[in-house]
């Protein structure tokens, strides 16, 4: 992103906060409370659901977990695609606000710094919102108040070292690697790349970080950079470590158009559909040897229902534990021996939904709720 880009941005971002502010200054809620006097009525309800973009499998994953709890629930779902900009986000968020029916939303950021405009326009409409991976650590659910409902996401920190401690293993413990974080203003991608660099650091001192190159969770972004990695380093090259799945697509698609693929490792977050399948055909000499397991069904839905729980008044976020507000919910490693354990989830979305519903967003396997938050990075590894 160019620096004019990142100027306009967040010059967009602080006058829709301004806006927001205004907005507020007429709410006679205070902190803990809700701007609703009484539990809303499930008619009166829309779900919307907020993906940075519709490319990566990620969010499209977003996307169906949103859809498929509005059908188990019989509540519309508006989904909102930001095309990886905080302005179009933000603006299209606050056209459904002003649409006139309460709100549910689920937010995957586009950038932390995006958190407190949203969430303020939703508690001033009324609404409910849970916040998925990326917020500034300063914003609270439980000082916004009740319309805030919670902050949710899997440990970054967990994800980068277990992605790392498997590719260092991969590469006989030395050599180089690249790396090719999501969004830079991202505590989800940051959390990542701290666990890349505290496992390296602590654990593997031969496996030398050569490159960082920011793509912005984008197939075709990791993909050029990728290409001018390879032009810049060639061989040097023993792995690739990537913040999501998404990029690691275009990462591979780069070192196979290179006559590389069979010669390199890569590891990554996510394990995407797409993944699944080079992991099964052996692509690339089995060139894929770590990734994590979750999935943006599982987030959207939990979000979803979390939120749609306090706007109906089953929950009172302002009696909830610390973590069921500020929460990390489970997550897994997988190497190509355990992949099979973690498909039986996707095989039946539907069937998951329904246990959520049953079980509710704390307590659902394979990912409930582990620890509360914030996820503290160590200064060395920022």
């Amino acid at each position: 992103m160019s620096l004019g880009t990142k100027a306009k941005r967040f010059g967009a971002v602080a006058a829709l906060a301004t806006a927001a502010a205004l907005a507020l200054s007429g709410c006679t809620s205070t902190a803990g409370g809700t701007t609703a006097a009484q539990p809303l009525k499930k008619e009166d309800l829309v779900f919307v659901c907020s993906v940075i973009n519709t490319t990566n499998p990620y969010f499209a994953a977003n996307i169906e977990g949103c859809q498929t709890l509005g059908k188990k629930l019989g509540i519309p779902v508006e989904v909102v695609d930001s095309n990886g900009s905080s302005q179009t986000e933000i603006s299209k968020i606050q056209a459904i606000l002003a649409k006139g029916k309460k709100a549910v939303v689920f937010v995957n950021t586009v950038a932390s710094s995006d958190a407190p405009t949203i969430v303020n326009a939703v508690k001033a409409a009324g609404g409910f919102v849970t916040i998925w991976w990326n917020k500034p650590d300063n914003l609270d659910p439980a000082k916004v108040g009740n319309n805030f409902v919670a902050f949710q996401k899997h440990s970054g920190i967990d994800s980068g070292k277990c992605t790392t401690e498997a590719l260092s293993k991969a590469i006989g413990e030395k050599g180089g690697i690249i790396a090719l974080p999501g969004v830079q203003d991202s505590t989800t991608s940051a959390t990542r790349v701290a666990g890349l660099k505290e496992a390296l650091a602590t654990q593997f001192p031969n496996v030398k970080l050569l490159d960082v190159r920011p793509s912005n969770w984008d197939p075709q972004l990791a993909y050029k950079n990728s290409k001018d990695l390879i032009a810049k380093y060639g061989d040097q090259i023993k792995g690739v470590w990537t913040a999501d799945d998404g990029m690691q697509i275009g990462a591979m698609q780069a070192f196979k158009e290179a006559g590389l693929l069979n010669k390199v490792k890569f590891v990554s977050d996510g394990l995407y559909p797409p993944t699944v399948d080079a992991m099964k055909a052996h692509e690339g000499n089995d060139a894929i040897v770590g990734e994590t397991f979750h999935r943006g069904y599982m987030a959207s839905a939990i979000g979803l229902y979390t939120a749609y729980l306090a706007a109906i008044g089953k929950i009172d976020p302002s009696k909830l534990p610390h973590e069921k507000r500020d929460s990390m919910f489970k997550i897994s490693c997988v190497t190509p021996g355990n992949l099979d354990e973690y498909l039986k989830w996707d095989n039946n979305v539907a069937g998951w939904v329904d246990t959520l519903i049953e079980k509710g967003p704390w307590d659902t396997e394979p990912v409930p709720l582990v620890a509360g938050g914030p996820e503290v990075i160590k200064p060395e590894y920022k």
